[in-house]
């Protein structure tokens, strides 16, 4: 690659990591603390920290919302950081960082998790842990998935017209093959959370905007937090108003890294 070309590419990662919105770099910053903090073996952060049905009980509630920054390691941790960042960043941008702070240490997070844990010891019978980032992954893939769906319904592979909500099942199904230690239904967990968020149907559960914008006014946090996203400076709106036709469809991103297993390796 020429010079100049990768001096252009280092020059746009550099000037896209610097301009993340703020609750971003801390689910970021939180991921690789998690990871540093399990090199030490005084306490396993792990079984501390993981999505243990068997485990789940009032005292331990917290592990609905510390799961999603415990992995299995470093390749584990950069791998889903690198797939949840575009997808996280999006999301800030359009709902503020108030109130990803409230959603995804709350209803976005402890819903799924509730599904997963009901599916694993009601239906299933098992007590398989899971951590990883990769629950939000599929989340805000099903978002994104109903958002460009309702710009752009369709599209089409040869003959076939193929619906683009439909985009994050194939990425679902495709982790589940090639990735077989993952966690088929912590992923679709996150998925049809997703899906109801994208719909609106879990609107209700989003803190009121009066309430935020009392919040960020009282503490000023638009000028004491470097990065912040106000309420009002979300790019769209709030849950179900989407783009106008005159902005271009986004695009559902790659493959996300897997949700694992206590005792399952993710990746090649």
């Amino acid at each position: 690659m020429p010079p100049n070309i990768t001096a252009l590419n280092t020059t746009r990662a550099r000037t896209y990591v610097f301009r993340l919105p703020l609750f971003t770099r801390v689910v970021i910053l939180a991921i690789v603390g998690f990871w540093l903090a399990g090199l030490q073996s005084i306490v396993d952060i792990q079984q501390w920290g993981a999505l243990i049905p068997d485990e789940m009980g009032l005292a331990t509630l917290y592990r609905m919302n510390t799961f999603p920054f415990i992995h299995l390691n470093i390749f584990h941790a950069v791998m889903n950081i690198l797939a949840l960042t575009p997808l996280m960043e999006r999301f800030e941008a359009e709902y503020g960082t108030l109130n990803c702070l409230a959603l995804f240490f709350g209803p976005l997070t402890t819903i799924p998790a509730f599904l997963y844990v009901g599916l694993e010891k009601f239906v299933f019978g098992n007590n398989v842990a899971v951590m990883g980032a990769s629950m939000w992954v599929f989340l805000l893939l099903g978002v994104e998935a109903v958002k460009t769906y309702k710009v752009n319904p369709n599209f089409v592979i040869g003959t076939y017209s193929i619906p683009t909500w439909t985009t994050p099942i194939g990425v679902l199904f495709a982790m589940a093959v090639l990735m077989p230690s993952s966690s088929f239904w912590g992923h679709a967990a996150g998925l049809v959370v997703g899906y109801g968020a994208g719909l609106g149907y879990v609107k209700f559960l989003a803190p009121p905007e009066k309430i935020l914008r009392w919040i960020e006014g009282k503490l000023n946090l638009l000028g004491r937090l470097p990065h912040y996203v106000s309420i009002d400076q979300k790019t769209y709106g709030r849950f179900g108003v989407l783009p106008s036709n005159n902005t271009p469809a986004v695009a559902s991103p790659g493959v996300a890294l897997g949700l694992v297993g206590s005792t399952q390796r993710l990746g090649p």
